[in-house]
């Protein structure tokens, strides 16, 4: 689907019937180049419905992306699988969906922050960017730390805090976002 083209919207029901379901990640294929591994808070209700990462109307996630340079063009979330093509793969702290991220307990949080652990150890990404700074902060027992670059390391990868591009995050405009990606981004292609 190009960007612009329009996915089915899950009606009620199926947004009810995607309460603590768990969407697969979006990773290259073992030993194809990892630049970032991007990881949202967890689905949405929206996103488990769809089957994509950060596909609820108003999440600024995909195009951020774009404006940063990550993407030649704007990926639609239905798109998700090119992104290996571009070095880049999406996970989430805790996997599974809820309506809001606040219904998460601090031990999921915590349990992700160990699951994004092995994943970087495992597909050894250059960075692990994680896009919500206060799950960040509860995965990691990090509670003063601020977006961007992170001193300590994930495994093998450096580690990045991005603001959440959840439409919820009034405080982000589009652009701030984006120009967050691309600090991100001017860093990966170093």
């Amino acid at each position: 689907m190009r960007s612009g083209a329009r996915q089915q919207k899950p009606d009620a029901a199926a947004l009810e019937a995607a309460r603590d379901q768990t969407i697969p990640d979006v990773l290259p294929e073992p030993g194809e180049p990892l630049r970032v591994l991007f990881s949202g808070i967890n689905p949405s209700l929206y996103s488990a419905a769809t089957g994509h990462h950060f596909a609820r109307p108003g999440n600024r996630f995909w195009p951020a992306l774009h404006r940063s340079g990550f993407t030649p063009r704007q990926l639609a979330p239905s798109e998700q699988s090119e992104l290996a093509s571009c070095g880049l793969g999406i996970t989430n702290v805790a996997p599974r969906a809820t309506a809001q991220a606040a219904e998460l307990s601090a031990a999921e949080l915590r349990d992700g922050g160990a699951r994004l652990l092995a994943l970087a150890e495992e597909y050894r990404p250059r960075f692990v960017a994680i896009a919500g700074v206060t799950a960040y902060r509860a995965a990691f027992a990090r509670p003063r730390a601020a977006i961007g670059p992170q001193e300590e390391m994930l495994g093998p990868a450096r580690l990045w805090i991005l603001p959440n591009p959840s439409g919820l995050n009034a405080s982000w405009t589009l652009p701030r976002i984006a120009e967050a990606f691309g600090e991100l981004r001017a860093s990966a292609s170093d």
